[in-house]
């Protein structure tokens, strides 16, 4: 059994790639550990609520546009394959994506029950072999497993206690205790808001600051819909977050617990508190140990990840490469490639990429002709309707290179892509981009006595926290202008005199005399 493409996994980043594999004819195959796609749905969120949202009524009428708000779709030809027509709910249920991911695998070649359980070289290929005993080859393989073990913190004790993968989410059995949960993440707080009418006292216990994602525009940190528990902490509910590092776990011969914790902002001793049970909400990791020595991929962020190349290859294991959430170390807490909205375009421009290496198939894109204004008016139509971009910003920009008496725009290229060299040299090239300010995470966006940019500002468009369109201009590869368009609160960037115009200049004095 060998193919030029080998995916492992079928979650929604395995059925993004493998969708557009299908699509052009090429020889692959999936293989999956669960009896279905969407395996890892099955069992996460613990409390099976989503926070991927999915905002059924947009006003728009363009199906690009209504992708900005739709967060679980993935990006296929079939206009009836959108998760919008599988839930109403803002926040859905994951069962409901569980039913679209399996309805968007039936037309794919895709293996189940295949439990891998070593990975290793084969000439210039891959060998890839299953608890079964069989055996599949492949020129090329992509990990799509996502993060499927749950990160463990190095804490002495930490063994003893309940995991969120594992403990018993009925509430009712933690009635009248006191609960410990470790992790500041939504998976904590999620579980910490989900015992909040029958639990006691409720901590929640970490060594770095909550962020919230409506302030650093990370979705991935607390989101406002797990974020209830905190109410319940400021106003004196006998619950509290609290801000330091466990450094031991002792079980009680009594039962339950007792730690010591040594808290960050005070200058106290390390104290003993004690606890009925402990739940570690700590996080997941990508799960590398079926790799043989000949090809373990290099890891990152406390061997959280793996280390990728602007091409989502492996740094060190030519031909291996990833797709989905475990590319988030290429961005990580900064965009959207940890989760569905984001990594959809990243599978997107990954096989982009395997189309141009092994296929002759350049990246998509369309002439344009060479004048400031054709320049500019293509720039604008896209930053304004481009789901892409809106998504992945500051990640994935359109691209328009000139040479000669010649100009193309490329859509949707990882930028870090670009500049490696991916789309080869130019003398002349824009990159466009949407993105939030630099000081964006650590200005509160409500209170009204900070001094912010005023709406469709272009004077002062650079100084903009909330999200705008960048053009930068590269020449010879270097780059050497950087244009910003005004932001706009409804991100309307298409005003004649404060976006159109102001860009039209840009360009024109970036080719002047080319």
């Amino acid at each position: 059994m060998a193919h030029d493409y080998l995916i492992i996994g079928a979650g929604p980043a395995g059925l993004q790639l493998a969708a557009l594999l299908e699509r052009d004819g090429r020889d692959y195959a999936v293989l999956e550990r669960g009896g279905g796609a969407g395996t890892f749905f099955t069992r996460f969120p613990r409390h099976r609520q989503l926070i991927s949202i999915n905002k059924v009524h947009t006003g728009f009428s363009d199906p690009e546009q209504r992708m900005r708000m739709d967060w679980n779709s993935l990006l296929l030809d079939d206009p009836d394959l959108l998760f919008t027509r599988y839930s109403p709910k803002y926040f859905p249920d994951a069962d409901d994506i569980v039913r679209y991911l399996r309805d968007c695998a039936a037309t794919l070649k895709i293996h189940y029950d295949i439990d891998v359980t070593q990975v290793s070289r084969d000439g210039d290929g891959f060998a890839v072999t299953a608890r079964s005993g069989q055996t599949w080859h492949a020129k090329n393989l992509v990990m799509a497993t996502g993060v499927s073990q749950l990160h463990v913190p190095d804490i002495p004790g930490i063994e003893h206690v309940e995991r969120y993968d594992t403990f018993d989410t009925d509430p009712e059995s933690f009635t009248d205790q006191r609960v410990l949960v470790i992790g500041k993440g939504n998976s904590g707080f999620e579980t910490a808001g989900a015992l909040v009418e029958h639990a006691a006292v409720i901590h929640v216990a970490g060594p770095h600051s909550v962020k919230l994602a409506w302030q650093t525009h990370y979705v991935g940190h607390l989101r406002a819909v797990n974020n209830n528990f905190l109410d319940t902490y400021q106003l004196k509910s006998e619950n509290a977050v609290i801000d330091g590092t466990i450094e031991r776990i002792e079980p009680r011969q009594e039962g339950g617990f007792r730690i010591r914790f040594r808290y960050a902002r005070t200058v106290e001793k390390v104290r003993e508190l004690e606890y009925d049970r402990i739940i570690a909400c700590t996080g997941f990791r990508f799960d590398a140990s079926i790799f043989a020595g000949n090809c373990r991929p290099d890891l990152v962020i406390n061997d959280r990840f793996p280390r990728l190349t602007s091409a989502f290859e492996s740094t060190n294991v030519p031909g291996l490469y990833f797709a989905g959430t475990i590319t988030q170390s290429r961005d990580f807490k900064k965009s959207t490639s940890g989760f569905i909205h984001g990594f959809r375009y990243g599978a997107r421009a990954l096989h982009r990429v395997l189309s141009a290496r092994h296929h002759d198939v350049p990246w998509q894109g369309t002439e344009l002709e060479l004048s400031p204004e054709a320049i500019s008016d293509a720039l604008i139509a896209r930053v304004n309707t481009s789901s892409c971009l809106w998504q992945q910003f500051a990640v994935i920009g359109d691209v328009v290179t000139v040479d000669a008496n010649t100009a193309r725009y490329e859509e949707e290229v990882p930028v870090a892509y670009v500049a490696d060299g991916g789309l080869g040299t130019a003398e002349h090239r824009f990159v466009a981009t949407l993105e939030y300010g630099p000081d964006h995470d650590t200005v509160d966006p409500f209170d009204i006595t900070i001094p912010r940019v005023a709406e469709n500002d272009p004077v002062n468009a650079a100084d903009a926290s909330y999200l705008h369109p960048v053009v930068r201009y590269h020449r010879n590869g270097v780059l050497a202008a950087t244009h910003h368009l005004a932001e706009n609160l409804e991100n309307h960037w298409d005003l004649p005199e404060v976006h159109q115009q102001p860009l039209v200049v840009f360009v024109k004095e970036c080719l002047a005399g080319a």
